[in-house]
């Protein structure tokens, strides 16, 4: 029996990564769109992802939560779509999802919060400097379609989304090697459907306090 596909999020949020990867791997799916504060807080939500947070997906009785996670989970669980390298060709595939998973991620956090490191605290952290983060991620982008592989896959949708917005909002620089690597994905016709779908979403569910 085909189990139902329900994507949570909300328009203003990562869950926009989930939402592509769906379109790509092209199958049904439903999308419950939450509310910051309130639905999203909810009983019946935090009973699917006790952190109140969105996207998370139910995949019949199978509940996934974090952007990554469900990239990968998806690409798996429909290897007919081809958004998975085979096996023993994964190293760069899962390197990159948790490159920008993890030390991308915390360091952009450390900047928005304004966190200046000592170089003790460079040390200890995972993610480091936010510039050494970048000029990693430029140079297994540059010149090259896609992160891993010859093959267009999940960890293209989760690294491009993460340029292609870091880039629009200004919390990552606009490097040649970002640019030229996010035209391509921004084109493929699954993004420009999910993006459609949120845009829509947007003028539905406004942030709160932007009604007016």
């Amino acid at each position: 029996m085909e189990r139902t596909i329900t994507l949570y999020t909300n328009p203003y949020s990562r869950g926009g990564i989930a939402h592509w990867m769906l379109e790509e791997i092209g199958v049904p799916y439903r999308v419950e769109y939450l509310q910051y504060g309130t639905s999203m807080k909810a009983p019946d939500y935090l009973a699917i992802n006790p952190m109140g947070k969105v996207p998370a997906i139910r995949h019949g009785e199978v509940v996934v939560t974090e952007a990554a996670a469900i990239c990968a989970y998806l690409a798996d669980a429909f290897p007919e779509a081809g958004l998975a390298p085979p096996p023993a060709e994964r190293g760069d595939y899962y390197r990159w999802l948790l490159f920008v998973a993890g030390p991308l991620e915390a360091a952009l956090g450390l900047k928005a919060c304004q966190v200046e490191m000592s170089a003790d605290q460079e040390m200890q952290l995972g993610c480091g400097r936010l510039e050494t983060v970048l000029d990693v991620l430029a140079d297994a982008v540059r010149g090259r379609h896609y992160i891993a592989g010859e093959r267009f896959s999940a960890a293209d949708v989760y690294v491009g989304s993460h340029l292609g917005w870091g880039m629009q909002f200004g919390t990552i620089d606009r490097r040649p090697e970002f640019e030229r690597y996010w035209q391509a994905l921004e084109q493929r016709p699954a993004q420009r459907r999910s993006m459609a779908q949120i845009e829509a979403a947007m003028a539905e569910y406004p942030l709160p306090g932007a009604e007016a």
